[in-house]
């Protein structure tokens, strides 16, 4: 049976919206500039085909249409496409943070920018005029202190403005930012930030997560000795406690640091189109974190085409999105600016007081895109939520979903308790490439349990395990083009050796990402969980998914996790299941949870052994730690535990009892 027939459509945008969107406009556009029809408005698959078939082409016109600030030069667009190595917009001069900013340059500096709201602290708004003022104020500071392009700036920070501010300082006169949220313990931190040295680093005071402060102003000094790099450190008041500091001249407070340099305004230094911009780290579950350097043009056209034109993003939306400043999301939110559209930040507990506070703040605040984790969805869900019965979301036109596959009974609850004509736009892509392969598009269906779409300039295909694309079939999420997005480098990585083996040892010239994936025949997509994670059963590879879509919406269920651990002859499956409030693990549970897989997907999908734990593990970003539960099961040694959330569930998962007994 192919992928589409087994996902019916559950939303088709009306002919208005299509002609409406963006993604239409700039189809439009693309008529006029070549003075002849190119594409019917409604033929993406077309549009996607001249789009890898002409990649030159295409993103030369993404910089046109967008009106890309900087000179485009002379040189290649794409010198080659050979990967690794590809260069795009060789010619080229930019700056990352004098596109952010464009809107205070060149439009309404007085449209609201960021409005950020916290547990802590009462809401902040900044205009795109005050956000213009900050950024110059403190690139004045760090150029005081003596940073110089190239330079690295570190942030332990909360998503509030000040990390934004402080991203667009260091990009403007071309330092390079790199962030970690303020619940990473010390030695998770230092495991990133020792390797790339930052001079100066950016922190809180501390932070409020559920009503509970959490105090990091006493963390300073032991940073400060573990990263003898560091030679400044900045302060923000995060708790709006004022709590007393190191009494050392090194330690600045934030708005001490702004103040010094009040009038001072941003250089805008324009380099080369893959001048890095920041540094993101890789999970760490398995090793020390990799250190992913990201160019500042790449990432720039990379994400306004994904939120413009596959977001439907404008000038005029409200766009919210839950995040930390540790996971991608918040780079790719933060490049939002781009488009003149208000920014909201949330610095707390998504679930307190309970689950509707964001919806409420969604109605609130009148925002049109709203991004959050699958697995926040499936949370609301579980709790019965209905929003769009109990607030107002008239405004909310798209549902941004990421972090791990979106359940089908997930896209059942959107578009019957949320709002049923949305665009639940299901995401995936990572910090590898800082930005996605498959996601949304508003001028196509939505499926049941189905991503929309192959990203424009996206090569994307599954490989089977002879390296042939496949259709209608589980296979390897393969990238055969380069992106402009992938990474400039690995930081420490000289000859490239650590990045080819990440990306292109499993098919070379090809990039591998490590995912499985099954493309339907009208170009959606299914994620089926991390190849990294997959079960071998009978020589039958499954994927994580296929299970978790079958037992998370069971009711008795809260959350599950399944490994393969070896038994000589053949692995088996093991999953942990936390049941939900009111519920156990017991026999009755078990063969519910058997059953259901025997019937609705295979035997072989059947795990052997079904234990009930109080906690899964996650990363910090949200992701179910399942690399990490199998090297247990195998007795091999975590590496990297400081990567996890809540390192004490696989404590308690090495240490249960009906592992040991069976």
């Amino acid at each position: 049976m192919s992928v589409d027939a087994e996902h019916p459509i559950v939303f088709q945008p009306s002919q208005d919206a299509i002609e409406h969107s963006r993604l239409a406009d700039y189809v439009r556009w693309l008529a006029r500039r070549d003075g002849m029809p190119r594409f019917a408005v409604d033929d993406y698959a077309g549009l996607h085909a001249w789009s890898i078939a002409e990649p030159a082409s295409f993103w030369a016109s993404l910089w046109d249409y967008f009106g890309i600030v900087g000179d485009r030069g002379e040189g290649d667009v794409l010198d080659t496409l050979e990967m690794p190595g590809a260069r795009w917009f060789t010619g080229a001069r930019l700056n990352f943070a004098e596109n952010l900013l464009r809107e205070a340059i060149a439009g309404d500096p007085n449209r609201t920018a960021i409005t950020a709201l916290s547990e802590a602290r009462a809401p902040i708004t900044l205009s795109y005029s005050e956000l213009y003022r900050q950024v110059g104020a403190f690139e004045a500071f760090l150029r005081a202190c003596g940073v110089r392009a190239g330079d690295r700036v570190a942030g332990v920070v909360a998503h509030t403005h000040e990390p934004i501010v402080a991203l667009l300082a260091c990009a403007s006169l071309g330092a390079i930012w790199s962030s970690a949220s303020p619940d990473f313990g010390v030695s998770g931190i230092v495991d990133r930030f020792a390797q790339i040295e930052p001079r100066v680093l950016v922190t809180v005071d501390g932070y409020r997560y559920g009503g509970k402060i959490f105090d990091r102003a006493e963390r300073i000094a032991e940073l400060r000795e573990r990263i003898p790099s560091i030679e400044q450190v900045v302060v923000t008041d995060n708790t709006g406690r004022g709590q007393a500091l190191p009494d050392d001249a090194d330690v600045t407070r934030w708005d001490d640091a702004l103040a010094a340099h009040a009038g001072a305004e941003p250089s805008f230094d324009r380099g080369a189109f893959d001048r890095p911009v920041y540094i993101l780290f890789s999970s760490g579950t398995t090793g020390v974190p990799k250190c992913i350097v990201h160019g500042a043009g790449g990432a720039l056209i990379q994400h306004v085409k994904e939120q413009v034109l596959h977001g439907d993003l404008g000038r005029d939306d409200v766009f919210f999105y839950f995040t930390t400043c540790g996971w991608m999301m918040w780079n790719w939110h933060v490049s939002g600016l781009f488009t003149g559209a208000e920014l909201i930040t949330y610095d707390g507990n998504p679930g307190f007081p309970d689950l509707n506070m964001l919806w409420a703040m969604a109605a609130t605040r009148g925002v049109t895109h709203f991004g959050t984790s699958a697995k926040w969805l499936g949370a609301c869900r579980n709790a019965g939520l209905a929003p769009g019965v109990r607030h107002d979301l008239s405004a909310l036109r798209v549902i941004f979903s990421t972090g791990s596959p979106l359940l089908d009974a997930d896209y059942d609850w959107v578009y019957a308790e949320v709002k049923p004509d949305v665009l639940l736009g299901s995401i995936s892509g990572g910090t590898d490439i800082v930005a996605c392969f498959v996601g949304s598009c508003p001028t196509l269906p939505v499926r049941r349990g189905e991503i929309q779409c192959r990203l424009l300039g996206v090569a994307a295909e599954a490989y089977n395990e002879a390296g042939e694309a496949v259709i209608d079939e589980c296979g390897e999420l393969v990238c055969t083009q380069p992106i402009p997005s992938m990474p400039v480098a690995f930081w420490n990585d000289p000859d490239g050796a650590r990045y080819r083996a990440a990306y292109f040892e499993r098919f070379p010239g090809v990039w591998a990402h490590g995912d499985f994936i099954a493309f339907s025949q009208s170009g959606g997509a299914v994620i089926y969980g991390r190849s990294d994670a997959t079960l071998n059963v009978g020589g039958v590879r499954i994927g994580t998914a296929e299970i978790y879509r079958q037992i998370e919406p069971m009711p008795e269920i809260a959350d599950c996790l399944v490994a393969a651990q070896a038994t000589g002859e053949d692995d088996r499956i093991v999953m942990f299941v936390v049941p939900a409030e009111g519920h156990i693990v017991d026999d009755a549970l078990r063969d519910a949870i058997r059953r259901r897989l025997r019937e609705q997907a295979s035997p072989r999908h059947v795990p052997k052994l079904i234990v009930g734990v109080e906690a899964l593990p996650y990363t910090r970003s949200g992701k179910k730690v399942e690399v990490a539960v199998a090297r247990l099961l195998n007795g091999r040694e975590v590496e990297q535990s400081s990567a996890i959330a809540n390192p004490e569930s696989l404590i308690a998962i090495a240490e249960h009892p009906e592992l040991r007994r069976s």
